[in-house]
């Protein structure tokens, strides 16, 4: 009985955890990083700042140089594979925000619960990239884990140490030495990775105490004179936020705080990708790369949409994942599925490190 009260349904709100992806878009992903291959490879050459030697008579002849030499590194990425069923019994039930009236359509409802799940998968899998890309900028080294802390994967890109130094003093004491703590770090990678770094992504803790630096403001208070000065706010970068710019030593650098979280899979805790206890500092034209591999799949089920069995790839933009779905033999269940097996590579990994605060 509906009784003589009349009601009117709203829109249902549905509370999205959208993934930054403010590190590893920092990856570079053009056409050619998509592939189907089991492992990536990658030749890379190096040189050195070195200087013609001046030669005492013409009739002594040239210097002889060698051509450059090149190393070859390969890895294997890790799989990322995530799936979960629509069961035919639950489709008679109201969809979130549908009116309680209406003849219910099977077909209909276990499309749009297969897209709301693919999403969900999605999310979770692009969610692992950020994460890999975290752990690659902030120790060079990946480690993922499962629920029970255990470690399933692995990659030791074998960084120099003194790339992710500890600083010299504590910041959050009082004779924190900040400044120094990054072009000590900075004089570092220009002199291993021949760029000047001009990018510090700061945790969120140590930014704070970035700017309350008896140092900091002193260079700060100068009424942003030669670019000098923290500027409101700025939204960029998907879920990074441009602070201002700094000069320290030779290097002028755009500030960034990141305060883009994970639920950690053991702890069930809300996480930073960036901790507090970490700042960056980068070289934004060393190379990164990000690389995906394709699910390997035999055939499609033809009774599932199209748009559940695709393969969803944006070059440059750091995103590839592979949908896949397909109908029981009962026909009651249909089970969605998304995956990839991404990896990111610090290729150019003498043009970054990392600052282990203390705080």
């Amino acid at each position: 009985m509906t009784g003589t009260t009349t009601k009117v349904m709203l829109a249902a709100y549905e509370q999205d955890a959208e993934p930054t992806m403010f590190l590893s878009g920092m990856f570079q992903s053009p056409r050619r990083n998509f592939h189907n291959s089991e492992e990536v490879e990658i030749d890379i050459v190096r040189t050195e700042e070195d200087i013609s030697i001046a030669i005492q008579d013409l009739s002594t002849g040239a210097r002889l140089n060698s051509e450059d030499l090149y190393t070859n590194k390969g890895f294997k990425p890790p799989i990322h594979k995530e799936a979960g069923p629509i069961n035919a019994h639950t489709l008679i039930k109201r969809m979130p925000g549908d009116d309680p009236f209406k003849s219910v359509d099977f077909m209909a409802n276990a499309l749009k619960r297969g897209v709301r799940l693919g999403q969900k998968l999605q999310r979770k899998i692009a969610r692992a990239v950020e994460y890999q890309s975290s752990q690659v900028l902030t120790t060079g080294t990946v480690t993922l884990i499962d629920e029970s802390g255990v470690a399933v994967y692995t990659i030791d890109y074998k960084p120099k140490t003194t790339h992710f130094p500890n600083a010299a003093v504590a910041w959050d004491q009082t004779t924190a030495v900040m400044l120094s703590d990054i072009e000590a770090l900075a004089n570092v990678i220009r002199g291993d990775g021949l760029s000047n770094p001009d990018m510090l992504i700061m945790g969120e803790g140590s930014y704070e105490l970035f700017i309350q630096d008896s140092d900091v403001l002193a260079r700060m208070d100068n009424r942003r004179i030669n670019g000098n000065g923290i500027v409101p706010l700025e939204l960029m970068g998907n879920g990074g936020i441009f602070r201002g710019v700094i000069e320290i030593g030779n290097y002028s650098y755009d500030i960034w705080t990141y305060g883009g979280r994970y639920k950690h899979p053991q702890t069930g805790v809300s996480t930073k990708f960036i901790p507090d206890d970490k700042v960056v500092v980068r070289a934004s034209s060393g190379r990164l790369d990000a690389a995906f591999g394709g699910i390997p799949r035999i055939t499609s089920d033809s009774r599932v949409p199209p748009s559940l069995l695709s393969r969803i790839s944006i070059p440059g933009k750091a995103f590839d994942i592979q949908m896949n779905g397909y109908i029981t033999p009962n026909g009651e269940t249909m089970m969605v599925e998304a995956g990839t097996r991404p990896i990111m590579i610090p290729t150019a990994i003498d043009t970054y490190g990392c600052i282990n605060t203390g705080i």
